[in-house]
């Protein structure tokens, strides 16, 4: 379900001004991009656990996890409310059409990670709380104030915080990490650029006219589609390592060949056929990629 609800917009916006504050204000939060974050949280529980974890943890970590997230995202759209403005993709933002003050924002998005990390600390434990509140300060301090406007490893380095959610759901089962989460978190790392960057092939234009140095910006093309192969065959190796070191079965193990060959060949595609709706097909097709490996876990470790 979530892959063509994505498919249906353009990147991770609804394409429609909230009309209403409290519209408004879950507009900040980004509810698609919460969405996919989620999609990997709940998976790395269960292979923590080995099995469901019990239903009031769950809930614990996916609320907290999502108003952990929302707040990041709050705070994002504050700080870009200047560059917003300039974008087609996101001039409706609330921030930008005037529907919630930047003030008002900024308190509401505060409010979120402080009801968060005392919802992960009472809920689950202090590890998951402080994962979750580090990935906000990276993706607000790191990526949003620092490289955004001024790196083309933006997206690269400023990605890791979409990775943490899956530290967040491990250490919330098991109060600890292992090697199984890292090496999911570098998953989510690895496909962040080549996902993140066809969708900057679409809107390369409205990035150069907010003077943001994303890679199809400053780059020619066929470099960006060269850097974009080289981050999906880590990704598909990254997966395939998954194996072993998570124990996984052959749901898993097909599952991450199959859509790593396809993420794979479409990426290379777009050597022969680089324009903005191929780039928009792949981006589509990332977010599939990155549900099926989560789900194929998921199955894979309940199946036992």
């Amino acid at each position: 379900m979530v892959p063509s609800r994505f498919a249906r917009r353009r990147g991770h916006e609804s394409g429609r001004a909230p009309t209403t504050v409290v519209a408004g204000y879950i507009a900040l939060t980004k509810p698609r991009i919460i969405e996919l974050l989620l999609i990997t949280t709940i998976p790395t529980m269960v292979v923590a656990a080995g099995a469901w974890p019990g239903v009031w943890l769950m809930v614990v970590t996916f609320v907290g996890g999502a108003l952990a997230a929302g707040g990041a995202n709050a705070i994002n759209m504050y700080v870009d409310r200047d560059i917003d403005a300039l974008m087609e993709r996101t001039k409706t933002r609330p921030l930008v059409t005037g529907l919630i003050s930047p003030r008002n924002a900024l308190i509401f998005a505060i409010s979120l990670e402080i009801i968060a990390f005392a919802i992960l600390w009472a809920g689950a434990n202090l590890l998951s709380a402080c994962l979750a509140l580090s990935a906000t300060l990276f993706y607000v301090f790191v990526y949003s104030l620092w490289l955004k406007r001024t790196s083309k490893q933006n997206i690269v380095i400023g990605g890791a915080a979409g990775a943490v959610p899956v530290l967040v759901g491990w250490a919330a089962v098991t109060n600890s990490l292992a090697w199984t989460p890292w090496l999911l978190f570098l998953l989510i790392f690895l496909w962040t650029p080549p996902h993140f960057w066809a969708l900057a092939i679409r809107h390369s234009e409205e990035y150069r006219a907010a003077n943001v140095p994303m890679l199809p910006v400053v780059v020619e093309p066929k470099k960006v589609v060269a850097a974009m192969i080289r981050y999906t065959v880590a990704l598909v190796v990254c997966s395939v390592a998954v194996i072993p070191v998570a124990d996984m079965g052959w749901i898993y193990g097909m599952s991450a060949v199959a859509v790593g060959a396809a993420f794979l060949w479409g990426t290379i595609a777009l050597t022969r056929v680089n324009t903005p709706a191929a780039a928009m097909k792949l981006f589509s097709f990332s977010i599939t990629y990155i549900s099926v490996i989560f789900v194929a876990l998921t199955v894979d470790v309940l199946l036992r």
